[in-house]
């Protein structure tokens, strides 16, 4: 049996509670790597919260001794604003910088600014004195590529050169982006919000938070948005955030030495993350207490505040946009929504749960194909033939052609006097008196019925191609092109309904709200909403996603049916499945996480999960007086297992303690370099006191400091139920199962999450870090 298999890692010596000071007794200072986990192991939570209150402890009695004392407990009091402070004006920084590349490169795609070749369109025709209303996108300074090459704007050969340039950027694009990934930093591909949950969880994943995987995964970032695939920059940035959070750690030992209290700069380094990626401080602390983090103490929720209010502000300081806003999307809109109009936006719901379910369901299937077959083998050319595909086939569309954040953008504008869209292309009356900010509903004009198919055309475009690009060996972010889904299929129904009541006001439902000339319905609206119901189906968000949405474009007045929109998406999105897309791709990747929201409910107590089973090898155990070092060493050289129970004698089997391998290795490597008379048949004792051995026995290794004195039990007939509970509250590693103190086998957490899939009627192997 493998005590921890890969999930229980080697811990340090538990702290003066559990009886442990120093690791022996002939050291005075703890040897280098005793308080490390090894890679893919699960911290000891319990552990990691006694010895921050010890060390705390320390440092508060020592402040009272001397004035530097109290300068010193001072600065450790303060070292965790001073990292949230860090992190809020790097993340910030980061964030700034990747839109503003992205916005250039992604124009870089169609043509070139000739006064300065380092502005994007947008930039270079502000710039401009001859740009005009009506072709306020046009001006002489920005030349499409086939006007610098031929001299030719318009004509078929103008379109095929600049749809062949478009297609060659964006294959150049992702494929630095696809091989930067590759040979620098295999983790900063995909979105990083699964694995950020697991780490967050206790997990390790070494170099997953690390400075090359800051650096790669902010520069593909933007190579990846930039080449126009179906992706996001939002998922990215929390990993990216967080990366920050754990380079900072590093600056202070308080956090570099305890992985418990690396967890909580991380949670508040997600909320950063989140802030300065839809510009929502408050949105982004919740959606780390509600879907990235697993312990989230009152303290965290203050810490990640001040980080995410930070991050905003160094965002709004760089103005990205342009537009004074933190995002791009801010709207307002000026009309009140209306009670029947609850009917269209729970339809959006539903769209959006069936829209989330049809999305995981295929995405998760996609990817597990990518893992069995030999398509996995080949990234680079599956990202090549994603884009190329992509580029092909978005071109012709000018609702794909642009970036999606743009996309939305449009979709959720409501159609003002100034607005030279196509979806405001109606009909006007010139004998209707209005003031200038209030457009009444009109009919439709040919512009916003061409802009229908258009849409009609991006949308189903837009359901098939995320489905194959989330996943890939690239940064990829799925908030943006699941808002972009919902927001086409909201505009497309908020058109309708539009529509709808102006030509048939004098039906019942439209009488009480409609009056000719006035304005009562507005299409941004329903995209806003539909936006909201597709990403609260993918992901499973509720809380966090209401105020993101309204922090997103402002759009406060609008809280009721953004709450309707997302409840309905996640009734029927978990009427199919109760996983979100980033448990789905946990539970893809084996990850050894316990999901605080499953719930248990089978009728099986310890015994039946405790190993040793019936056929097993008896557990390996070592005695408190009667094992020699010999008796040890081979015991770790035969066995894999991080940690051994240690019994009086192996006929009582009374448990006296739990040890862990990796302490019991570097105690006796350190015993046979420091300490005089250490041989192989020295007997090591965990006991408190040694007895007095005749002068020609060898000196014997006392070893009671590493003994973890308070492992974690439970009997025999303990409910399962109540076992799988204390893993996930108490983020246990493994649990001793005893009878009348007589020790009977061991339950890690692989052991809970193998049993658990079992019950499922899953394979029990598929819990396995691959």
């Amino acid at each position: 049996f493998q005590v921890g298999d890969s999930c229980v890692s080697a811990a340090t010596p538990t702290e003066e509670m559990n009886g442990a000071g120093n690791l022996m007794d002939f050291l005075d200072e703890p040897f280098p790597d005793v308080s490390t986990y090894e890679d893919f192991h699960t911290i000891d939570w319990l552990r990691e919260k006694s010895r921050d209150t010890d060390r705390h402890r320390k440092i508060t009695s020592k402040s009272k001794e001397s004035l530097w004392e109290l300068i010193k407990s001072l600065l450790d009091a303060w070292s965790g604003w001073v990292v949230m402070l860090l992190i809020g004006l790097l993340s910030g920084t980061l964030a700034g910088v990747i839109d503003l590349a992205v916005d250039w490169m992604t124009d870089l795609k169609e043509g070139v600014c000739l006064s300065a070749f380092w502005y994007s369109h947008e930039q270079c025709c502000w710039t401009s004195n001859e740009t005009t209303f009506d072709d306020r996108d046009k001006c002489p300074q920005w030349q499409k590529w086939a006007e610098l090459m031929t001299g030719h704007a318009e004509g078929a050969g103008a379109y095929v050169l600049n749809y062949f340039l478009y297609i060659l950027w964006a294959l150049l694009f992702s494929f630095l982006a696809v091989s930067l990934v590759r040979v620098f930093a295999p983790y900063a591909c995909g979105s990083g919000i699964p694995e950020i949950k697991t780490i967050l969880s206790g997990f390790i994943i070494r170099g997953y938070l690390g400075k090359w995987t800051l650096l790669i995964k902010t520069v593909t970032l933007v190579l990846a948005v930039s080449s126009g695939l179906s992706l996001g920059k939002e998922g990215p940035l929390v990993h990216v955030a967080c990366c920050c959070g754990n380079l900072f750690c590093s600056l202070f030992s308080k956090y570099s030495k305890n992985e418990g209290k690396r967890r909580e700069v991380l949670s508040a380094a997600a909320a950063a993350g989140v802030s300065v990626a839809f510009g929502a401080p408050i949105g982004g602390v919740l959606f780390s207490l509600e879907e990235v983090s697993y312990y989230f103490p009152l303290k965290t929720l203050w810490r990640s505040f001040f980080a995410a209010l930070v991050a905003a502000f160094t965002l709004r300081s760089i103005n990205p946009f342009g537009n004074s806003r933190l995002v791009l999307f801010y709207v307002e809109y000026h009309t009140p929504w209306y009670m029947a109009e609850l009917v269209p936006f729970i339809l959006l719901g539903v769209f959006g749960g069936l829209w989330g379910t049809l999305f995981i369901r295929a995405n998760i299937a996609w990817c597990r194909r990518r893992k069995t077959t030999q398509l996995g083998k080949y990234p680079v050319l599956e990202v090549i033939a994603v884009t190329g595909i992509t580029a092909l086939l978005a071109y012709p569309n000018p609702y794909t052609r642009r970036s999606t954040s743009e996309l939305i953008s449009e979709l959720f504008n409501d159609c003002g006097a100034l607005e030279s869209s196509q979806l405001c292309d109606y009909v006007n009356n010139p004998n209707m008196s209005r003031p200038v900010d209030d457009i009444p509903d009109r009919p439709a004009g040919p512009g916003v019925y061409n802009a229908l198919w258009q849409l009609t055309l991006a949308l189903i475009f837009k359901i098939v191609i995320t489905i194959f690009t989330f996943g890939m060996k690239i940064p990829s972010g799925l908030f943006i092109p699941s808002m972009a889904v919902g927001a086409i299929a909201g505009r497309i129904v908020g058109i309708a309904v539009e529509q709808m009541a102006y030509h048939h006001h004098d039906w019942i439902i439209f009488k009480n709200w409609c009056r000719p000339g006035a304005d009562c319905v507005t299409p941004g609206l329903y995209a806003m909403v539909g936006a909201a119901a597709c990403l609260g189906g993918v992901t499973r968000m509720t809380v966090s996603l209401v105020v993101i949405m309204f922090e997103l474009t402002g759009g406060l007045e609008y809280i009721v049916p953004l709450m309707a929109a997302a409840v309905t998406s996640k009734w029927v999105a978990d009427a199919f499945g109760k996983e979100g897309i980033y448990e789905s791709h946990i539970l893809l990747n084996g990850y050894p996480y316990l999901d605080v929201r499953d719930e248990f409910t089978h009728r099986t107590l310890a015994t039946d999960v405790m190993r040793p089973r019936r056929n097993d090898p008896p557990l390996a155990v070592l005695t408190q007086d009667s094992t020699t070092v010999e008796d040890v060493e081979t015991l770790i050289k035969d066995t894999d297992y991080n940690g051994f129970p240690v019994v009086v004698s192996r006929e009582s089997e009374r448990l006296i303690g739990f040890v862990q391998r990796r302490d019991l290795t570097l105690a006796i490597k350190n015993a046979r370099q420091k300490q005089d008379g250490v041989v192989s048949s020295s007997v090591v004792y965990f006991t408190e006191d040694a007895p007095q051995l005749p002068a020609s026995n060898p000196q014997p290794l006392k070893l009671r400091r590493i003994l973890n004195l308070s492992p974690f039990t439970v009997t025999d007939h303990t409910p399962m139920e109540t076992v799988v509970d204390i893993f996930r509250k108490l983020g246990l590693r493994q649990c001793l199962v005893t009878r009348s103190g007589r020790l009977l086998g061991i339950i890690t957490k692989k052991d809970v999450l193998r049993h658990m899939a079992q019950m499922m009627n899953q394979d029990p192997e598929s819990i396995m870090f691959n």
